[in-house]
Protein backbone atom coordinates (compact mmCIF):
# COMPACT_ATOMS: atom_id res chain seq x y z
CA UNK A 1 0.00 0.00 0.00
CA UNK A 2 1.39 3.38 -1.01
CA UNK A 3 1.34 5.34 2.25
CA UNK A 4 2.66 8.43 0.46
CA UNK A 5 -0.60 8.80 -1.46
CA UNK A 6 -2.68 8.24 1.67
CA UNK A 7 -0.68 10.95 3.45
CA UNK A 8 -0.69 13.28 0.45
CA UNK A 9 -4.48 13.26 0.27
CA UNK A 10 -5.09 12.87 4.03
CA UNK A 11 -7.10 9.68 3.40
CA UNK A 12 -9.34 8.34 6.19
CA UNK A 13 -11.11 4.97 6.08
CA UNK A 14 -14.07 4.41 8.42
CA UNK A 15 -17.16 2.24 8.77
CA UNK A 16 -18.11 -1.40 9.18
CA UNK A 17 -19.40 -2.54 5.78
CA UNK A 18 -17.75 -4.23 2.82
CA UNK A 19 -19.10 -1.93 0.06
CA UNK A 20 -16.80 1.06 -0.37
CA UNK A 21 -18.26 4.55 -0.70
CA UNK A 22 -15.95 7.46 -1.50
CA UNK A 23 -16.99 11.00 -0.55
CA UNK A 24 -15.25 13.71 -2.58
CA UNK A 25 -15.52 17.36 -1.51
CA UNK A 26 -15.97 20.38 -3.76
CA UNK A 27 -14.01 23.57 -4.35
CA UNK A 28 -13.02 25.52 -1.22
CA UNK A 29 -13.95 22.63 1.07
CA UNK A 30 -12.45 19.50 2.61
CA UNK A 31 -13.55 16.09 3.88
CA UNK A 32 -14.95 17.63 7.09
CA UNK A 33 -17.96 18.82 5.05
CA UNK A 34 -19.25 15.22 5.03
CA UNK A 35 -19.26 14.86 8.83
CA UNK A 36 -23.07 14.95 9.17
CA UNK A 37 -23.53 12.17 6.61
CA UNK A 38 -20.72 9.85 7.69
CA UNK A 39 -22.60 8.45 10.75
CA UNK A 40 -25.58 7.68 8.51
CA UNK A 41 -23.45 5.41 6.27
CA UNK A 42 -20.97 4.08 8.83
CA UNK A 43 -22.90 0.95 9.77
CA UNK A 44 -23.27 -0.49 6.28
CA UNK A 45 -20.37 0.90 4.24
CA UNK A 46 -16.62 1.21 4.15
CA UNK A 47 -16.28 5.00 3.97
CA UNK A 48 -13.32 6.68 2.28
CA UNK A 49 -12.68 10.38 2.89
CA UNK A 50 -9.84 12.45 1.44
CA UNK A 51 -8.70 16.00 0.73
CA UNK A 52 -7.56 17.20 -2.68
CA UNK A 53 -3.99 18.51 -2.70
CA UNK A 54 -4.20 22.14 -1.57
CA UNK A 55 -7.31 21.50 0.55
CA UNK A 56 -7.83 20.49 4.18
CA UNK A 57 -4.94 18.59 5.74
CA UNK A 58 -3.45 17.39 2.45
CA UNK A 59 0.28 17.77 1.79
CA UNK A 60 0.45 21.25 0.28
CA UNK A 61 4.07 20.66 -0.80
CA UNK A 62 2.72 18.13 -3.32
CA UNK A 63 0.81 20.87 -5.13
CA UNK A 64 1.95 21.38 -8.71
CA UNK A 65 0.46 24.26 -10.75
CA UNK A 66 1.13 22.26 -13.93
CA UNK A 67 -0.52 19.05 -12.76
CA UNK A 68 -3.56 20.78 -11.29
CA UNK A 69 -4.10 23.09 -14.23
CA UNK A 70 -6.98 20.88 -15.34
CA UNK A 71 -9.51 18.61 -13.68
CA UNK A 72 -7.56 15.62 -15.01
CA UNK A 73 -4.86 16.24 -12.38
CA UNK A 74 -7.48 15.85 -9.65
CA UNK A 75 -8.99 12.80 -11.38
CA UNK A 76 -5.52 11.22 -11.37
CA UNK A 77 -5.37 11.66 -7.58
CA UNK A 78 -8.78 10.03 -7.15
CA UNK A 79 -7.53 7.02 -9.15
CA UNK A 80 -4.32 6.94 -7.09
CA UNK A 81 -6.35 6.75 -3.86
CA UNK A 82 -8.69 4.09 -5.24
CA UNK A 83 -5.81 2.03 -6.58
CA UNK A 84 -3.89 2.26 -3.29
CA UNK A 85 -6.94 1.09 -1.32
CA UNK A 86 -7.91 -1.45 -4.03
CA UNK A 87 -11.41 -0.08 -4.28
CA UNK A 88 -12.92 -1.89 -7.24
CA UNK A 89 -16.67 -1.27 -7.75
CA UNK A 90 -16.85 1.62 -5.31
CA UNK A 91 -19.68 4.13 -5.03
CA UNK A 92 -18.35 7.63 -5.67
CA UNK A 93 -20.22 10.61 -4.21
CA UNK A 94 -18.90 13.87 -5.67
CA UNK A 95 -20.01 17.31 -4.55
CA UNK A 96 -19.96 20.11 -7.12
CA UNK A 97 -16.77 19.96 -9.22
CA UNK A 98 -16.06 16.48 -7.80
CA UNK A 99 -19.00 15.16 -9.78
CA UNK A 100 -17.03 15.90 -12.95
CA UNK A 101 -13.69 14.80 -11.43
CA UNK A 102 -15.26 11.43 -10.58
CA UNK A 103 -16.77 11.14 -14.05
CA UNK A 104 -13.41 11.86 -15.71
CA UNK A 105 -11.73 9.28 -13.45
CA UNK A 106 -14.40 6.69 -14.31
CA UNK A 107 -13.86 7.20 -18.05
CA UNK A 108 -10.16 6.46 -17.56
CA UNK A 109 -10.52 3.50 -15.17
CA UNK A 110 -14.04 2.08 -15.18
CA UNK A 111 -13.23 -0.86 -12.88
CA UNK A 112 -13.05 1.30 -9.75
CA UNK A 113 -16.63 2.60 -10.08
CA UNK A 114 -19.94 0.89 -9.48
CA UNK A 115 -22.11 4.01 -9.25
CA UNK A 116 -21.56 7.76 -9.19
CA UNK A 117 -23.63 10.29 -7.25
CA UNK A 118 -23.32 13.88 -8.50
CA UNK A 119 -24.38 16.41 -5.89
CA UNK A 120 -24.87 19.87 -7.45
CA UNK A 121 -22.48 19.06 -10.29
CA UNK A 122 -22.10 20.95 -13.56
CA UNK A 123 -20.22 20.09 -16.77
CA UNK A 124 -19.92 23.77 -17.70
CA UNK A 125 -20.58 26.86 -15.56
CA UNK A 126 -20.27 29.42 -18.36
CA UNK A 127 -23.28 30.02 -20.61
CA UNK A 128 -22.97 28.99 -24.24
CA UNK A 129 -26.17 30.58 -25.49
CA UNK A 130 -28.53 29.79 -27.05
CA UNK A 131 -27.72 26.07 -26.84
CA UNK A 132 -26.49 25.85 -23.24
CA UNK A 133 -27.29 27.64 -19.99
CA UNK A 134 -24.70 27.07 -17.27
CA UNK A 135 -25.72 29.93 -14.98
CA UNK A 136 -22.88 32.42 -15.51
CA UNK A 137 -21.72 34.82 -18.18
CA UNK A 138 -17.98 34.68 -18.80
CA UNK A 139 -17.67 38.25 -17.48
CA UNK A 140 -19.19 37.17 -14.12
CA UNK A 141 -16.61 34.40 -13.75
CA UNK A 142 -13.80 36.80 -14.66
CA UNK A 143 -15.03 39.26 -12.01
CA UNK A 144 -15.14 36.49 -9.41
CA UNK A 145 -11.58 35.43 -10.21
CA UNK A 146 -10.39 39.02 -10.14
CA UNK A 147 -12.04 39.56 -6.77
CA UNK A 148 -10.24 36.48 -5.41
CA UNK A 149 -6.94 37.95 -6.52
CA UNK A 150 -7.56 41.47 -5.21
CA UNK A 151 -9.32 40.71 -1.92
CA UNK A 152 -9.43 37.02 -1.01
CA UNK A 153 -11.10 37.50 2.39
CA UNK A 154 -13.66 39.88 0.90
CA UNK A 155 -14.39 37.35 -1.85
CA UNK A 156 -15.01 34.60 0.73
CA UNK A 157 -17.40 36.69 2.84
CA UNK A 158 -19.26 37.82 -0.28
CA UNK A 159 -19.65 34.39 -1.89
CA UNK A 160 -20.35 32.12 1.11
CA UNK A 161 -23.91 33.30 1.92
CA UNK A 162 -24.88 33.44 -1.78
CA UNK A 163 -23.94 29.83 -2.48
CA UNK A 164 -25.04 28.45 0.89
CA UNK A 165 -28.54 30.01 0.83
CA UNK A 166 -30.37 29.01 4.06
CA UNK A 167 -30.23 32.63 5.32
CA UNK A 168 -31.96 31.71 8.58
CA UNK A 169 -29.00 29.46 9.45
CA UNK A 170 -26.14 31.92 9.62
CA UNK A 171 -23.77 29.33 11.10
CA UNK A 172 -23.70 27.46 7.77
CA UNK A 173 -22.48 30.51 5.81
CA UNK A 174 -19.95 31.26 8.56
CA UNK A 175 -18.54 27.74 8.36
CA UNK A 176 -18.25 27.92 4.58
CA UNK A 177 -16.58 31.33 4.74
CA UNK A 178 -14.02 29.96 7.23
CA UNK A 179 -13.41 27.00 4.94
CA UNK A 180 -12.79 29.31 1.97
CA UNK A 181 -10.48 31.53 4.02
CA UNK A 182 -8.39 28.60 5.29
CA UNK A 183 -7.11 27.89 1.75
CA UNK A 184 -3.88 29.12 0.26
CA UNK A 185 -5.14 32.05 -1.88
CA UNK A 186 -2.96 31.19 -4.90
CA UNK A 187 -3.98 27.52 -4.94
CA UNK A 188 -7.64 28.41 -4.31
CA UNK A 189 -7.63 30.85 -7.20
CA UNK A 190 -6.14 28.31 -9.61
CA UNK A 191 -8.64 25.65 -8.46
CA UNK A 192 -11.45 28.20 -8.96
CA UNK A 193 -10.23 28.99 -12.46
CA UNK A 194 -9.92 25.31 -13.38
CA UNK A 195 -13.37 24.62 -11.92
CA UNK A 196 -15.35 27.53 -13.34
CA UNK A 197 -13.73 27.56 -16.78
CA UNK A 198 -13.75 23.80 -17.34
CA UNK A 199 -15.96 22.29 -20.03
CA UNK A 200 -16.75 18.61 -19.54
CA UNK A 201 -19.72 18.55 -21.92
CA UNK A 202 -17.84 16.52 -24.59
CA UNK A 203 -16.96 13.82 -22.01
CA UNK A 204 -20.58 13.19 -20.95
CA UNK A 205 -21.07 10.88 -23.95
CA UNK A 206 -18.08 8.72 -22.91
CA UNK A 207 -19.29 8.16 -19.33
CA UNK A 208 -21.00 4.82 -18.78
CA UNK A 209 -21.21 4.32 -14.99
CA UNK A 210 -24.80 4.47 -13.60
CA UNK A 211 -25.18 7.98 -12.15
CA UNK A 212 -27.56 9.71 -9.75
CA UNK A 213 -27.85 13.46 -10.40
CA UNK A 214 -29.08 15.30 -7.30
CA UNK A 215 -30.41 18.78 -8.09
CA UNK A 216 -31.02 21.25 -5.25
CA UNK A 217 -33.60 24.02 -5.11
CA UNK A 218 -32.24 27.57 -5.59
CA UNK A 219 -28.71 26.38 -6.30
CA UNK A 220 -26.89 29.49 -7.52
CA UNK A 221 -23.94 27.44 -8.80
CA UNK A 222 -25.78 24.64 -10.59
CA UNK A 223 -29.24 25.71 -11.90
CA UNK A 224 -31.96 23.17 -12.83
CA UNK A 225 -31.18 23.51 -16.55
CA UNK A 226 -27.76 21.99 -15.86
CA UNK A 227 -29.24 18.91 -14.18
CA UNK A 228 -31.63 18.37 -17.10
CA UNK A 229 -28.79 18.82 -19.60
CA UNK A 230 -26.65 16.17 -17.89
CA UNK A 231 -29.57 13.78 -17.49
CA UNK A 232 -30.33 13.82 -21.22
CA UNK A 233 -26.67 13.19 -22.12
CA UNK A 234 -25.42 10.81 -19.44
CA UNK A 235 -26.13 7.15 -20.10
CA UNK A 236 -27.78 5.29 -17.20
CA UNK A 237 -28.53 8.51 -15.30
CA UNK A 238 -31.29 9.22 -12.79
CA UNK A 239 -32.28 12.82 -11.94
CA UNK A 240 -33.82 13.72 -8.57
CA UNK A 241 -34.93 17.18 -7.47
CA UNK A 242 -34.34 17.84 -3.77
CA UNK A 243 -36.23 20.11 -1.40
CA UNK A 244 -32.86 21.17 0.02
CA UNK A 245 -31.89 24.72 -0.94
CA UNK A 246 -28.45 26.02 -1.86
CA UNK A 247 -25.31 24.33 -3.09
CA UNK A 248 -24.28 22.40 0.06
CA UNK A 249 -27.12 19.99 0.95
CA UNK A 250 -24.71 17.61 2.71
CA UNK A 251 -24.19 20.41 5.26
CA UNK A 252 -27.65 21.98 5.28
CA UNK A 253 -29.85 18.91 4.71
CA UNK A 254 -27.75 15.77 5.41
CA UNK A 255 -30.71 13.51 6.18
CA UNK A 256 -32.52 14.29 2.93
CA UNK A 257 -29.30 13.97 0.93
CA UNK A 258 -28.55 10.61 2.56
CA UNK A 259 -32.08 9.35 1.93
CA UNK A 260 -31.91 10.09 -1.79
CA UNK A 261 -28.55 8.33 -2.07
CA UNK A 262 -29.70 5.29 -0.08
CA UNK A 263 -32.97 5.02 -2.04
CA UNK A 264 -31.00 5.09 -5.29
CA UNK A 265 -28.49 2.48 -4.12
CA UNK A 266 -31.31 0.20 -2.93
CA UNK A 267 -32.91 -0.04 -6.38
CA UNK A 268 -29.86 0.08 -8.64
Amino acid sequence: MNMDILTRNNVKVLGHGKQAIVFAHGFGCDQNMWRHMVPLFEQDYRIVLFDYVGSGASQINDYSPDKYNSLNGYAEDVLDVMDTLRLEDAIFVGHSVSGMIGMLASIREKKYFRQIVMLGASPRYVNDLPSYYGGFDRSEIDELLQMMQMNFIGWASYLAPIVMQNQERQELSTELEKSFCSRDPHIARQFAEVTFLSDCRPELASASIPTLILQCTDDSISPPEVGEYMHTRLKNSTLRHMKATGHYPHLSHPEETTQYIKDYLAIS
